[in-house]
């Protein structure tokens, strides 16, 4: 049997089983549908939620005090609040309430108006490690109800805007529970039952098959469009086509592979979408150990490197470039002719690579790299692997299931580290990956600084704290250009000590009918999928 032969059977079968359900999930007029990858839901408690099907929900059902502009993750606005100021000192953040926002009823509870009381109910449900898998983004902060429709944030140093606005939008952390639902519900109940104040409303829970949501006819920006939404829980691609073909689904997670794409495209099974801002999949070398402890040994390894193959083997169409460890996208992130123009982009030199291993006495040089069997990571690794071998490097990959890789790699088990992710803004991207605290094993607050980069003399001047002073510096910086500035300086540092070697940044990639219009352009969302409000429609 041909493969093509194979698929169109696979493609036929998906189609009738979809058929065969559509008594299950007929679709009202204006109810969308919407499928993830994903076998089930995790959790919609948005303290919690970071997986794509969860935070899709958690985005539909909460709001934060403020948003990320719809399609435009450089742009805040009003979300709950209205207004916001800082105290001279710059320790203190005022926010100013919406009034007349309405809690979601619950359980024959009819609901109630949203107050300061929510709010900081919900912040400090945000700030407990034990309530949030977020707490980390609130140390050193408390919170007070100053008035019904106002409230008080205290830090423990001041903060500018770029860095305060992400803990209270509509991300992670951000979004604000209603009080009452969540403590008559309790926490495990509220991870399956949430009770928000966004345009729609949780109707019902069907383990494994489906989330089904109600519009809020009350929502405070006006009534949705649509009557609901109904978010599927497929893990099968094949499944998700044939429900898009069909018609029985309006928008679709799809792989982020450049063949799904192009065989979408030329299959004219709806429109496919891609978008930022995705992951960033960077490289870490490990500076703690021998031969990645010589500055010049890293040099090679990056001169060895062509990122263009790397990103071809992912997909041109499914990747932007990236050449630093902020991506441009956010405020400090740096472009490729801002880093070609410090002489910072090393460019391919096999042959000099090789010679700077051999003078170095790390010709022949042989490592194990442990990496996750999603093709994702597999097959970038792959082809690195086989960049590197022509320069003598031997990367043995040692290939195991995803969640082992993440355990081992922070055990420290690799020398070179491939990790791909997305952090909110440049602070939260160099504290991870390279602040001394977040070294991997020894740091004080072991996270994902795979480099040891703050630990070990890389440049030979004994100034191995200036990262972390950088940092800290930027960090506790109020005025944005200069905060842009020490950012791109500690960035500079990192590609000049070649401890991380910038990839690529791997893209979002639905599809829709062509009916459904979000009701706003779609560049960029943190929330993982294409944002679904009260403007959206179907046509």
């Amino acid at each position: 049997m041909s493969v093509r032969l194979f698929r169109s059977l696979v493609t036929m079968l998906s189609v009738a089983l979809v058929a065969l359900g559509s008594a299950s999930f007929a679709q009202e007029d204006d109810q969308l549908s919407i499928a993830f990858d994903a076998s089930d839901l995790t959790t919609a408690d948005p303290h919690f939620a970071a997986a794509t099907q969860d935070r899709a929900v958690a985005d539909m059902v909460f709001n934060g005090l403020v948003r990320y502009r719809p399609g435009d993750i450089t742009t805040f606005e009003p979300d709950l609040a209205v207004a916001w100021d800082v105290s001279s000192d710059g320790l203190t953040w005022t926010f100013h309430l919406r009034e007349g926002v309405q809690c979601h009823p619950w359980n024959g509870n009819d609901g109630y108006e949203l107050t300061s009381q929510d709010v900081v109910y919900s912040l400090r449900k945000a700030a407990d490690p034990d309530t949030s898998a977020y707490a980390g983004e609130y140390q050193g902060m408390s919170f007070e109800a100053t008035g019904p429709y106002t409230v008080e944030i205290s830090v423990p140093q001041p903060v500018s805007e770029s860095l305060m606005l992400p803990k209270v939008a509509d991300y992670s952390g951000g979004f604000v529970v209603c009080q009452q639902a969540a403590e008559d519900l309790g926490q495990e109940a509220f991870a399956s039952n949430p009770v928000g104040t966004g345009p729609f409303m949780f109707s019902n829970y069907v383990p494994q098959q489906e989330t089904r949501l109600t519009a809020n006819e009350a929502y405070f920006r006006g009534e949705p469009k649509l009557d609901g939404v109904t978010v599927r829980y497929m893990p099968s691609v094949s499944s998700r086509e044939a429900g898009l073909e069909t018609g029985e689904l309006d928008v679709i997670e799809g792989p982020p592979e450049q063949p799904w794409v192009e065989s979408m495209q030329d299959r004219e099974v709806g429109e496919v979408m891609v978008f930022g801002p995705g992951e960033t999949a960077t490289l870490h070398f490990d500076t703690s150990t021998e031969p990645l402890g010589q500055l010049e040994v890293r040099r090679a390894l990056a001169r060895c490197i062509d990122r263009s193959l790397v990103r071809a083997t992912v997909g041109e169409t499914v990747t932007d470039p990236l050449v630093s460890p902020v991506p441009p996208l956010l405020a400090g992130g740096m472009t490729e002719e801002e880093v070609g123009a410090e002489g910072l982009l090393y460019p391919l030199d096999r042959e000099a690579a090789s010679q700077a291993l051999a003078d170095a006495g790390a010709e022949g040089f042989t490592t194990e790299v442990v990496v996750s069997e999603r093709a994702s990571y597999l097959a970038p690794m792959q082809n690195l692997q086989s960049q590197l071998t022509q320069c003598g490097v031997q990367l043995d990959l040692r290939v195991v299931d995803h969640s082992t890789m993440h355990t081992l790699i922070r055990e420290d088990a690799n020398q070179i580290v491939l990790y791909i992710a997305w952090r909110p803004n440049a602070d939260v991207f160099l504290t991870r990956f390279y602040h001394s605290d977040s070294a991997v094993v020894t740091g004080d607050s072991p996270d994902t600084n795979f480099s040891h980069l703050g630990e070990t003399d890389l440049n030979g001047d004994g100034d191995v704290e200036s990262i972390d002073a950088i940092i800290e510096r930027a960090r506790g910086e109020l005025d944005a250009d200069a905060q842009a500035d020490a950012w791109r300086e500690a960035q500079l540092d990192i590609l000049d000590w070649a401890v991380a070697y910038p990839l690529y940044i791997k893209k979002l990639v639905f599809a829709r009918n062509t009916n459904v219009d979000f009701g706003y352009e779609i560049d960029s969302t943190l929330a993982l999928y294409p944002q679904i409000n009260e403007q959206t429609s179907l046509q």
